[in-house]
């Protein structure tokens, strides 16, 4: 009997200790200069990514499935790109890109999301996709 309450509890314990884990996700990167590059992929609720690149091969990539996810972007200088893609409710998407070869790319799935971008000098480009209801966009290009 003491062996079957045993592994029940290490089963309890396990499966919540697992749940909690996907419910408090936090990611922040701040990369500086060069051959920088970033990923990510949540699953869960209340996901939150965040990066900061500055000058040189900027790139990052940004995935959120659930509720309640927030992902921001900032880049600097030079090779830009940014890629988010969040799928539920309650979402947030942001990109800040300043100088160089910008390329944006939002996609949202879901009611509630809001999505913002600002892209100033050289290459600019973006492209926001949104699905469901009561989304908001906004974005701000100053190409060449």
């Amino acid at each position: 009997m003491n062996t079957k309450l045993f592994a029940a509890t290490a089963i309890a314990a396990f499966v919540a200790f697992s749940g909690a884990s996907a419910m408090a996700n936090d990611v922040f990167i701040n990369q500086y200069g060069f051959g920088h590059g970033a990923g990510g992929n949540q699953s869960g609720h209340h996901n939150q990514i965040g990066v900061h690149q500055n000058g040189w091969f900027n790139n990052m990539v940004s995935q959120q499935f659930g509720n309640h996810n927030t992902a921001a972007i900032g880049q600097d200088g030079y090779d830009n790109h940014a890629d988010t893609w969040q799928q539920g409710n309650g979402n947030a998407a942001g990109v800040g890109q300043f100088g160089s070869h910008h390329t944006s790319v939002l996609t949202q799935d879901g009611n509630g999301n809001v999505t913002a971008g600002v892209q100033v000098g050289n290459g600019c480009s973006a492209n926001v996709s949104q699905a469901g209801s009561g989304n908001v966009a906004a974005f701000v290009q100053a190409c060449p």
